[in-house]
């Protein structure tokens, strides 16, 4: 089977007269682990979303190889092959079950993976008791928890994460950790952004780094300064 891939070349963010970031070259594999770091402003966030194909860059080119079509943008590709998850993500109106199940293909042969890994996710995140309670009305650290157990079960080939853990407790980021490991385990590729290291961020092999409206990378860990440069970061 072949593995998911995006190379974005020459890329170019701007709003009006001010740009925001270029970058020479970006590479993103199924089963890469990277750090994406940045003020707040600086683009962290817009970029997640071109290379989920949310967003158009301004100037540029995105190729996607191990997607159903080559077309990045028009035909989107990624849509169900990549997830972005927003630090204030974006639920359903309905149930937590409802949100859970939300996409999900049901067909004679998907089933019953479907039901296991769901009861997985349930049990991972801690949503057993929140199942029938209306999307809306949980906490900001409920919410986050509830969109990374989505995400978890359709087993995205790709996944941005934005500031996954800024709405929550010791105890969730905890369970978010665990699910977010077996991600890794499974192959999935993903962008992780965060303020600050944390237990997330240490499992990161890989730094992409927003500064100066240039993408830089460090080429070893996260914890060595970055450099321009190919400003693909190559795990150690």
């Amino acid at each position: 089977m072949t593995q998911v891939k995006l190379t974005a070349r020459d890329l170019e963010v701007s709003f009006g007269s001010r740009r925001l970031f270029q970058a020479k070259l970006l590479e993103l594999h199924q089963g890469d682990v990277i750090y994406l770091q940045g003020d707040n402003g600086s683009g962290k966030s817009t970029l997640m979303k071109i290379l989920a194909g949310l967003m158009q860059p301004t100037k540029g080119n995105i190729e996607a190889v191990g997607f159903a079509t080559d077309a990045w943008w028009q035909h989107n590709p990624l849509l169900g092959k990549a997830v972005y998850l927003h630090q204030h993500p974006y639920l359903f109106d309905g149930t937590v079950e409802y949100n859970l199940n939300y996409g999900l293909s049901f067909n004679a042969e998907a089933k019953a993976k479907a039901k296991q890994r769901t009861a997985q996710a349930i049990e991972m995140a801690q949503l057993g008791s929140l199942l029938h309670a209306s999307a809306s009305n949980l906490s900001g650290g409920e919410r986050q928890r509830l969109a990374i157990a989505r995400a978890w079960i359709l087993q995205p080939k790709l996944l941005m994460l934005d500031e996954p853990t800024s709405n929550m407790d010791k105890d969730s980021q905890a369970l978010v950790l665990q699910m977010i490991q077996q991600l890794k385990q499974e192959g999935t590729g993903m962008l992780l952004s965060s303020h600050q290291n944390c237990a997330l961020t240490a499992i990161c092999k890989q730094q992409w780094y927003i500064e100066g409206e240039r993408v830089l990378i460090s080429p070893q860990s996260i914890h060595t300064a970055p450099i321009e440069g190919s400003l693909y970061a190559v795990a150690h």
